[in-house]
C-alpha cells in the first residue's frame, strides 16, 4: 500500500484539523516522502531512539505513534534530533505521529481505551482544550471500590512493574468516572466541577493531592505511558484489516 494512501486513511478517521489550534505535535506524515511503498508498520507510544532502532530491526517501512519528533517545528537537525531522525531517514522508516486526535477519539482513543478497560456506559466527551475534547467520561453499571478500582487498572495497564497509585479522598462506592489520559492532571478541576466519583489519568502533580483532598474526589494515576497504549494499538488493528504486516513495539517508561 502506497505511504500516503495508509497516511491518508488514518487522517480521515482522526480529523487532526479540528485539534490543530490547540495541539503543538505536528500530527500526521512528519518523516519520509510523500510516495513510498508500505507493507510492515509498527507501532510505538514514543517516538525514540529505542523504538526507532526496534522498528528498523524488525523490518518496518513506517513508524506510527503517539508522541512524535516535532513538537512546534524543528529549527535545527543536530545533537539529539539528528539521533533520532537520521536513522529514519538512513533506513527509509517512515513516521506518522498523531497526538491529541488519539488522545480524545471516541471509539479509537486512548480515553476510549481506557473506558473500555473500565466498563464505562453512557459516555460522553470530557477533558475540554479548546473547541475540542481529549477524554470521556461514563458510568458502572456495577460500582467498584477504590481498591477494586486501582486493582483493575493494575492488572490492565502496562505500568512497566510501577503499579497504579491513587488518592482515596472520595466515595466508597465509585460509578461515574471521568479519563483523560497522559498528563491530564490539569482537568482535574473540570472533574471535581462535573460531580464525578473518581478521576483517571496518567501522570500527576503536586498540587493534585491537595485538590484531590480538599474536594473530596478520588483520583488515580495509572501512569502516562501505561494509559496511553490503547490508541496506537488501535491504528494497529485498523492496519491488520487493511492487509498490512503489524509489529508493536512495547517500551514501558514505568511513568
Amino acid at each position: 500500500m502506497d505511504l500516503s494512501t495508509v497516511c491518508q486513511r488514518y487522517d480521515d478517521r482522526l480529523a487532526p484539523e479540528e485539534y490543530a489550534d490547540v495541539d503543538a505535535s505536528a500530527n500526521g506524515l512528519q518523516v519520509g516522502p510523500e510516495s513510498a511503498s508500505v507493507e510492515t508498520v509498527a507501532f510505538a507510544v514514543d517516538a525514540a531512539g529505542a523504538t526507532i532502532e526496534t522498528a528498523i530491526d524488525r523490518g518496518a517501512d513506517l513508524l506510527v505513534v503517539h508522541h512524535g519528533l516535532s513538537w512546534g517545528g524543528i529549527d535545527r537537525v543536530t545533537g539529539l534530533a539528528y539521533d533520532r531522525i537520521a536513522p529514519l531517514v538512513e533506513d527509509d522508516l517512515a513516521l506518522y505521529a498523531m497526538h491529541l486526535p488519539l488522545d480524545g477519539h471516541g471509539e479509537l482513543g486512548n480515553a476510549a481505551g481506557v473506558a473500555d478497560v473500565l466498563g464505562l456506559d453512557d459516555r460522553e466527551p470530557f477533558g475540554e482544550i479548546g473547541p475540542v475534547t481529549i477524554g470521556q467520561r461514563g458510568r458502572r453499571s456495577d460500582p467498584l471500590s477504590p481498591d477494586e478500582l486501582a486493582s483493575v487498572l493494575d492488572d490492565e495497564l502496562d505500568t512497566g512493574g510501577e503499579g497504579v497509585q491513587y488518592f482515596d479522598f472520595g466515595h466508597t462506592e465509585i460509578e461515574d468516572i471521568a479519563v483523560v489520559t497522559g498528563g491530564g492532571a490539569d482537568w482535574l478541576e473540570e472533574a471535581i466541577d462535573a460531580g464525578v466519583d473518581a478521576f483517571v489519568t496518567g501522570e500527576g502533580k503536586q498540587k493534585v493531592y491537595h485538590q484531590a483532598r480538599d474536594a473530596g474526589v478520588n483520583v488515580f494515576l495509572g501512569g502516562h505511558y501505561a494509559t496511553e497504549t490503547f490508541g496506537v494499538q488501535a491504528l494497529q488493528e485498523l492496519a491488520d484489516e487493511w492487509g498490512l504486516e503489524t509489529t508493536y513495539v512495547d517500551h514501558p517508561t514505568g511513568l
